[in-house]
């Protein structure tokens, strides 16, 4: 392997890119030369040789000298700041704010500081440095800066996104100081009897009001619902989404649109017949049989029967107060909306990938765009009139969850990036790196690495933009949500990218501005009164958990991997407080199939292990063995138990945490042993297209969990407002297969 020069190690340090690394288990690595170069060329660097190297370095360092102020500034409220501002050596300069309301503040000081001044393209420019007040307000506000002599025919102006955001992100009041428990799912798997082949948002408003009401659920995490593709295939993954600024439509109940009351008796047939065709042909296969083979969540059938009845309602005219109301949304969401209805309506018509389509189609604001946006008129109203009501039913299922006592409601879960040929990158391509795609090196997960194919945000042109594309997106996600989980939130601190043709092996981190990033998530979930929850797992700098702890951001905390510096399980006492307490996570298998060892088999049968299947199988059945042990010790499970009674064990462990939030996976109420997704993997294992079934494959509906004893004495384990004679109900004997 070729190493990079100490000309190009220079450059990528100035660009936060990554020479070296230590890996998951904290051995010295180096990154490859070829690597290095192709991330800092996507950057805009020309790293090819040392001498390009310097001379890329050298613009690098006079970049910020050639402009009066730094695009964008975030701040801490209650915290002092300086920033800095160039002007000829010698000029004078003014400085103000323009608040987010209209108001101004003047009260900025100048700091003594000395900066010596540089020679830029043939001139001398200097540089003063003042602070910011501690007081302002939270907000998006505006930096402005005048300088000019008094003799001089013009004055220069400059004008920069300032962000002041809050010091630490604080738990909502209606949380009190006990925890909250709530369940975690993939929604599209819990089909009731009125689901169109996937769970939808009338399920997702039912889960939530029956959790809250009858078992004092306090929040429902649920899988990204960005928006996919509105053409077949639909990506199985959600993510994997097109937009995370918009969501699927997927997941709307056609049953619950206001406008299907226009429809003709005739066109109300005809949405029952597509209903009931959908229905027979699931039901002409045996559901056990496509439980075992993976193929149980059919998007695109579904999707394709949903589509054709919405086309129906979306045809007809609205009345006055609810075309005001579709009005009112169109405002609100602006030109984004109608680019992505646009997007749609070309996809629609043209297929994927955009990159396929003439070249005068690639960007959002062209004319070829606009003349097909008037000609494809009555689609882009069919997905405008989509996403509003998306809109609509979102709102429902949050105001269902809280109506129903629960003090948080729907958390809903941000992907860490999209698809390369979906909306966002076509429509922000400026704003996302090309030639590169986001994974994560090897781990515990994927000691092969993973590619996830998404190309990574540009840095440079967030803060050019004043991060308004990420604001945007966190906007939509927290609008109608009680709390987020940031998928990989270590991708707001640094981020694994992966050249274009290499293995995923083959990457580097490259850094983001974590002050700015993080900053604003704890901004706006303020602002929407919501939680965050950082998925925080895989190979992190203990650094990293501490930023976030101090910014109240919450972390995850899974039980099988949670252990003190010996390698022993951590003992509950020991566990952080402001986490997300959980036995399993999406990317393992339910608890009943981890115990089984089914996480074993799925990465045996791939070939995804690169040491014997008998070394990895021992130290699985060690790590499980110490953690029984523990159970064991604290009395939480008896010699002998079964499945079951293991996992019940395993929740009363989590619940012996201070932890103020704890999950339970909802597959582990019902005894599903099937993994929803192996990371690493895309169609070598039938990833988020897993239908919920019991321990023998049978499936489970959303009204056979209203009535599960066994889903409520798994409840009983982490909430106090369940009976607790359901917690006493013997469940040593269910299940079966190997425990420890």
């Amino acid at each position: 392997m070729t190493v990079p020069s100490h000309e190009v190690v220079e450059l990528a340090a100035a660009h936060g890119v990554a020479t070296e690394f230590l890996d998951w288990q904290g051995r010295h690595t180096a990154v490859p030369a070829s690597t290095v170069i192709a991330v800092l060329a996507a950057l805009g660097a020309d790293a090819t040789t040392p001498e390009a190297a310097l001379e890329s370095l050298a613009e690098l360092r006079l970049t910020p000298w050639r402009r009066m102020l730094a695009p964008t500034l975030v701040a801490r409220a209650g915290s002092a700041s300086s920033f800095w501002v160039h002007v000829p050596h010698g000029d004078p300069v003014e400085v103000w704010v323009e608040l987010e309301d209209g108001g101004r503040r003047d009260d900025l000081v100048q700091l003594d500081r000395w900066v010596q001044p540089q020679e830029v393209d043939g001139r001398l420019v200097g540089e003063a440095t003042f602070e910011l007040p501690a007081d302002l307000s939270l907000g998006w506000h505006r930096l402005c800066a005048r300088s000019g002599t008094a003799t001089a025919t013009a004055t220069a102006t400059a004008t920069a996104t300032l962000v002041v955001t809050p010091g630490s992100l604080e738990l909502p009041e209606a949380m009190g100081a006990a925890p909250a428990w709530g369940f975690m799912t993939q929604i599209y798997q819990v089909l009731s009897r009125g689901s169109w082949g996937v769970g939808d948002l009338a399920d997702l408003a039912d889960l939530a009001s029956w959790s809250g009401r009858e078992l004092g659920a306090g929040f429902l995490l649920v899988n990204p619902l960005h928006a996919a593709s509105p053409s077949a295939p639909m990506e199985p993954s959600p993510y994997l989404p097109t937009t995370r600024r918009f969501a699927n439509p997927l997941y709307l109940r056609v049953e619950q649109v206001p406008e299907i009351a226009t429809l003709t008796s005739e066109e109300h047939a005809e949405v029952g017949r597509l209903h009931a065709d959908l229905a027979s042909r699931a039901s002409r296969a045996s559901r056990a049989s496509r439980a075992a083979t993976g193929t149980g969540i059919d998007r695109d059938a579904a999707w394709a029967a949903k589509r054709a009845a919405l086309e129906l309602i979306a045809a007809h005219p609205l009345e006055a107060g609810r075309a005001a109301a579709l009005a009112a949304y169109r405002a609100r969401e602006g030109a984004a909306l109608v680019d992505f209805a646009t997007w749609c309506a070309l996809v629609d018509e043209r297929g994927l990938p955009w990159q396929d389509w003439p070249a005068e189609l690639h960007d959002p604001g062209s004319e070829a765009v606009r003349v097909e946006r008037e000609r494809l008129a009555d689609r882009v109203e069919l997905h405008t009139r989509l996403q509003w009501w998306l809109d609509e039913q979102l709102a429902a299922a949050q105001h269902a969850g809280r109506a129903a006592g629960m003090p948080v409601g729907v958390v809903h879960d941000l992907a860490v990036g999209v698809d390369p040929h979906g909306f966002d990158a076509w429509a922000l391509s400026p704003v996302l790196l090309t030639g590169l795609a986001v994974g994560a090196p090897p781990d515990a997960y994927n000691q092969q690495g993973q590619g996830w194919s998404q190309p990574p945000w540009n840095p440079q042109e967030l803060a050019e933009r004043g991060y308004a594309p990420y604001r945007d997106m966190l906007r939509a996600v927290l609008r109608h949500a009680g709390g987020v989980r940031v998928d990989h939130v270590l991708g707001l601190f640094r981020l694994w990218l992966v050249p274009e043709g290499a293995r995923p092996t083959e990457g580097t981190y490259l850094r983001y501005d974590h002050e700015a990033l993080v900053g604003i998530l704890a901004l706006e979930a303020q602002r929407a009164g919501a939680i965050v929850i950082g998925e925080d797992l895989g190979t992190v700098e203990p650094w990293v958990r501490d930023f976030l702890h101090d910014r109240g951001i919450a972390g995850t905390s899974i039980l099988w991997f949670e252990r003190d510096w010996s390698g022993r399980p951590l003992p509950a006492e020991q566990w952080r407080q402001l986490c997300l307490a959980t036995v399993t996570t999406h990317d393992l298998p339910p608890t009943a199939g981890y115990l089984q060892g089914e996480h074993l088999r799925i990465r045996a049968e791939l070939g995804l292990f690169t040491r014997p299947v008998d070394e990895e199988r021992a130290s699985d059945v060690a790590d499980q063995e110490a953690w029984l042990t523990v159970l064991r010790e604290r009395g939480l499970l008896a010699d002998g138990a079964g499945v079951r009674a293991t996992v019940e064990a395993l929740h009363r462990y989590l619940a012996a945490t201070p932890a103020r939030l704890l999950g339970v996976a909802l597959p582990d109420g019902v005894g599903d042993v099937r993994a929803q997704n192996q990371p690493g993997t895309s169609n070598e294992y039938p990833n988020w297209r897993v239908p919920l079934t019991d321990a023998n494959g049978r499936p489970v509906l959303l009204e056979d969990l209203v009535d599960s004893e066994r889903m409520r004495a798994l409840a009983g384990t982490v909430s106090n407002r369940v009976s607790p004679d359901a917690t006493r109900e013997p469940g040593g004997a269910a299940g079966a297969g190997r425990v420890g």
